[in-house]
């Protein structure tokens, strides 16, 4: 018996090393599964080839399979990723939006409703009714007294024809032709029908004559003062109706696309706070200035209060009518040199980068013209994120090398 048992002990110790090298390996095997490695949601960058803690964290690592990242443009994030990252996806949906486009403006004249007061014959003005600039002159009011050597002759001359018809009659002479010319002319040169009225009823001429504003408005130039000397024709005052004024805004040719000249125009001031106006669009300069770039819109509002005065600041904001259009938060929209892109989930937590063409923009959202379609799962919250983890992951963005002109719209 002794004989045997020594016999057989190399045999069953080879087979309990046979055994034992079997579930070795079997272990290993699985443990060492090439389609499986082990990340941190918190520190991507740690990589293990087995389970276990992170180094840095010390929370449990995350396995992850290869073949679920084989799309070179597509990146796949656990679940905690995801909550950590808050990265958050809607479905895009067109929507009805009215774009707002605000510009810059001055309160100016109305150029259509501004009036000169021109001497009609020469003269030294004895008098000045109005010697501010802003005051209101009423149309007919007294504007200034003149003294005229012509204007004096003309008159004495009137009343001559006008005496010697009374002592003689037509009979000789036809003194009503005379006294209606020399009439004429002392209409001509200013005076009014009531003056030349009671120079005939007195017979007595004026040494200084008022003469009589022929427009009403705001006092905006006055060329004159006490004691000059003026010819005939030379302007002395200009004056402007500000019951109407004009808000010249600046446009920018980047804005030109986007600006409707049949909008809805509000207007704005800085200096008076709550009011705002409504005007109209009255002229588009169809010339763009080549120093600056800046195109030139005339908006057309009312005054009758008086309060807009010329030089104020405004805000002109152009308003167009509702459209339907995708749009996207400000956030969801990367932008890296001239390519524009987003990141959309094509399956369960697995995202793809896209390039986009963007449009207008305001109030936190971007217009998306192509690359998108309705329905569409995009990234709204945390594409940064989405961006900073691809190129570690990959050591290039997404988007490098893309062709635009093979963007699919």
């Amino acid at each position: 018996m002794k004989k045997i048992f020594v016999s057989l002990s190399p045999v069953i110790l080879l087979l309990m090393l046979l055994l034992a090298s079997c579930k070795s390996k079997t272990k290993n095997a699985a443990k060492s599964d090439p389609d499986v490695y082990y990340t941190c949601s918190m520190d991507p960058q740690v990589v293990e080839s087995k389970p276990g803690k992170c180094p840095i964290c010390h929370m449990e690592l995350t396995a992850v399979r290869k073949s679920q990242q084989q799309h070179t443009d597509e990146i796949k994030l656990s679940p905690e990723q995801i909550q950590l990252g808050n990265i958050r996806v809607d479905t895009i949906r067109p929507t009805g939006t009215s774009n707002e486009t605000v510009l810059t403006g001055t309160v100016n004249f109305d150029q259509s409703a501004l009036q000169s007061v021109s001497a009609r014959i020469s003269g030294r003005i004895e008098k000045l009714y109005y010697k501010s600039i802003g005051d209101p002159v009423p149309r007919g009011a007294p504007l200034y007294d003149l003294y005229s050597e012509e204007l004096n002759n003309a008159q004495q001359e009137y009343l001559l024809i006008l005496e010697k018809q009374k002592a003689l009659g037509n009979a000789i002479v036809n003194y009503n032709d005379l006294a209606q010319s020399a009439k004429s002319k002392l209409l001509l040169w200013g005076m009014s029908k009531q003056q030349v009225a009671e120079l005939a009823n007195t017979g007595k001429a004026a040494s200084t004559i008022p003469f009589y504003s022929s427009a009403g408005g705001t006092l905006t130039e006055l060329d004159v003062k006490d004691g000059d000397y003026i010819t005939e024709g030379s302007t002395l005052v200009k004056l402007a109706d500000l019951s109407h004024v004009w808000i010249e805004a600046q446009v920018y040719t980047s804005q030109l696309p986007q600006f409707n000249p049949a909008a809805t125009v509000n207007v704005q001031f800085p200096d008076l706070p709550g009011k705002i106006l409504q005007g109209k669009i009255t002229f588009v300069n169809p010339e763009v200035n080549p120093d600056n770039r800046v195109n030139l819109v005339r908006v057309d509002v009312s005054n009758k209060d008086h309060l807009l005065r010329p030089g104020m600041p405004a805000y002109v904001t152009f308003k167009d009518p509702q459209r339907k259009e995708l749009s996207l938060p400000s956030d969801a929209v990367l932008r890296n040199g001239s390519m524009t892109t987003i990141w959309v989930q094509t399956a369960q937590n697995t995202f793809r980068s896209r390039m986009v063409q963007t449009g207008q923009e305001g109030d936190g959202f971007v217009e998306i013209k192509s690359g998108l379609q309705p329905g569409d799962a995009v990234v709204t919250s945390g594409a940064y994120l989405l961006q900073s983890e691809y190129i570690f992951r990959n050591g290039a963005d997404p988007m490098a090398g893309m062709d635009m002109g093979k963007m699919k719209m």
